[in-house]
């Protein structure tokens, strides 16, 4: 519990810039309009799409809310916020079968392009299941980038976990086929694979994640498989375009949202859900192992509006 206090306060000063981007917007909004009418509802839509929660998200959440201020026959604009509040909450709403692969056999996968917290994802999140009592074998199959390998064994060290590598430049779809290998005799609960991200060169990328999906599935048919795409969430609407990019090569299935702490584009944690239908998954806020949590959309509103967690 007190590593979620924790968080959630990491989180809450995390989300300031994005904050005062979106919520003082919102706040004036509420204040300065004595009627709601179609300009209260666009101003509001406005500030949300400038704030990076996107298009369709924004749509979403105003239909949402004119629903609601409709049904309750609410005529004040300031009696909107704790709606408009609920509205976001409930267009992020992940629901819990997001972690069925903590409960099963299972190999996750991670990519990402390099720089966006990638590896270091993975270290943590190897850190979080091997604290719930899983046993967690690393594979490093990014072999491309030379300090790839090195960083994830520091992580698999500190995480106390075990580590299959290849030769800097060996072919990944050798790693993985090693560390399945591997997690099968050691009995592993979850293989998190660290593989490659390169976008500039879509048919590589292709090719690449093609081939370990088929090793995967010859090798470990048994096991459940879980894709997961790191994002920045420093790079906003960028971060989206990723994601549909790597959307075009491979089924993923979650997103983990990395440097959340000092953006103004926390919104994008919102956009990426609604515009891709993908969850985001987790979310980290900073460089030490507990800065990595399962996001929590109730937590994550309430963070960006710093109201009280209950």
């Amino acid at each position: 519990m007190e590593e979620k206090k924790g968080f959630f306060k990491r989180l809450v000063s995390g989300l300031t810039k994005t904050r005062d981007n979106i919520v003082s917007g919102i706040d004036s909004i509420f204040s300065g309009f004595s009627s709601i009418d179609d300009d209260f509802y666009e101003e509001i839509e406005e500030i949300l799409v400038m704030g990076d929660i996107g298009i369709n998200a924004t749509t979403s959440i105003i239909e949402d809310l004119k629903r609601k201020v409709k049904e309750q026959n609410i005529k004040e604009p300031s009696e909107c916020k704790k709606l408009l509040i609920q509205s976001i909450k409930d267009e992020m709403n992940v629901g819990e079968t997001a972690y069925e692969f903590e409960n099963r056999r299972s190999v996750v996968l991670v990519i990402g392009v390099n720089g966006v917290g990638k590896t270091t994802s993975v270290g943590k999140l190897a850190g979080k299941l091997k604290d719930q009592g899983k046993k967690v074998v690393l594979a490093a199959a990014d072999t491309f980038r030379a300090a790839a390998g090195e960083q994830l064994a520091e992580w698999a060290k500190r995480a106390d976990v075990d580590i299959i590598s290849g030769q800097e430049g060996s072919d990944p779809g050798s790693v993985v086929y090693d560390a399945i290998a591997a997690a099968k005799a050691r009995n592993a609960d979850v293989l998190l694979c660290d593989t490659a991200g390169r976008l500039h060169n879509k048919k590589n990328l292709m090719n690449e994640l093609g081939k370990i999906n088929r090793i995967i599935e010859r090798e470990y048919p048994e096991a459940y498989k879980e894709t997961l795409v790191v994002l920045d969430g420093t790079t906003g609407q960028n971060a989206l375009a990723q994601a549909r990019e790597f959307e075009e090569v491979t089924d993923i299935t979650g997103i983990i949202l990395t440097k959340l702490d000092g953006t103004a584009k926390g919104g994008i944690a919102v956009a990426i859900h609604s515009e891709l239908g993908i969850p985001v998954k987790y979310v980290g806020v900073g460089e030490t192992i507990d800065d990595l949590q399962k996001f929590d959309a109730e937590e994550f509103v309430n963070a960006l509006f710093a109201q009280q967690a209950n």
